[in-house]
């Protein structure tokens, strides 16, 4: 077994395009061993092709870029899904095979009437996947939406990705799953990932403190904090659950660890807190790789 091996699940972080490729390199020497490189809800000004070439200049060969991603509302926003279609032809620059970002929604209306407008456009962006080698990665963000009235996004449950899989049946669109989102909805995310870890093809390293006493005794709706987002290593996760379930499944890619939501690790603290989630993951993995002795 080589350290590549030890490798297939690396453990990263998040990058925004527009920080440019200076950021990439200040971060880079903490030890992140991947990258999703993101674009909020459009690619804006930013030069795909041009940036790739910085960005794998800036890794060499210390780092991956695990995936692309862009996080707007595709079902209601033509930019959005054109900007997809984008990342879908250049994500082979940067020498990863996944495009992350939203499913999008239609905003005034319940979850399952987006699914023909989803059908629309996911069907197009899955064939071209295909075409290219390249999957699809739903991140299951609920956006502050509910089945009701959906933000953003319609993955954001297990019976959305249910319709969502049978609209569009293609192998090319997966989950960009993470425990915390599941959390936020009070859905065992451990249960979870067991149940749909063949359609997992990224996952953000995100977690989540559920505040059971203030479920217990003021509900959902006080307006209390119910569930805090926190950094890997601070909430409630076992991540060593999670990398076992992963690593039994043959998943091979990176969870790279969404940052900027831990209410204690934030600020001055942030890349304080990143780069101990980072060492928490690591050693969930299995700490640093160890030969072992020759029976020769």
């Amino acid at each position: 077994m080589s350290k590549v091996n030890h490798e297939d699940i690396r453990i990263g972080t998040l990058a925004g395009m527009d920080l440019g490729p200076d950021y990439l390199r200040q971060i880079l020497p903490h030890g992140f061993e991947s990258f999703e490189l993101t674009c909020w809800a459009h690619i804006g000004k930013t030069d795909i092709a041009e940036y790739a070439t910085q960005a794998m200049d800036v890794l060499g060969d210390k780092a991956i870029v695990s995936s692309i991603g862009v996080y707007g509302n595709p079902l209601q926003d033509d930019q959005t899904a054109k900007d997809f279609e984008t990342l879908i032809e250049n994500v082979h620059l940067f020498g990863a095979n996944v495009v992350c970002g939203f499913a999008g929604a239609l905003e005034d209306r319940p979850v399952d009437e987006s699914m023909p407008k989803y059908k629309e456009v996911f069907g197009k962006l899955a064939k071209l996947a295909e075409d290219k080698g390249v999957k699809i990665a739903f991140e299951n963000c609920d956006m502050g939406g509910t089945w009701e009235r959906p933000l953003y996004n319609i993955a954001h449950s297990q019976r959305a990705w249910e319709m969502m899989f049978n609209e569009v049946q293609s192998e090319a669109i997966g989950l960009e799953w993470e425990p915390c989102h599941q959390m936020v909805s009070l859905v065992d995310p451990i249960r979870n990932l067991r149940k749909w870890v063949g359609r997992v093809y990224h996952v953000h390293g995100k977690d989540a403190t559920i505040n059971w006493d203030i479920i217990k005794e003021d509900g959902l709706r006080s307006g209390l904090p119910t569930v805090f987002h926190r950094t890997p290593g601070f909430g409630d996760t076992n991540w060593t659950d999670v990398i076992t379930i992963l690593r039994l499944a043959g998943f091979k890619g990176a969870i790279d660890i969404e940052g900027w939501h831990d209410p204690v690790y934030q600020g001055e603290l942030e890349m304080t807190g990143q780069v101990h989630g980072m060492n928490y993951l690591k050693a969930c993995r299995g700490g640093s790789y160890v030969a072992n002795p020759s029976t020769k």
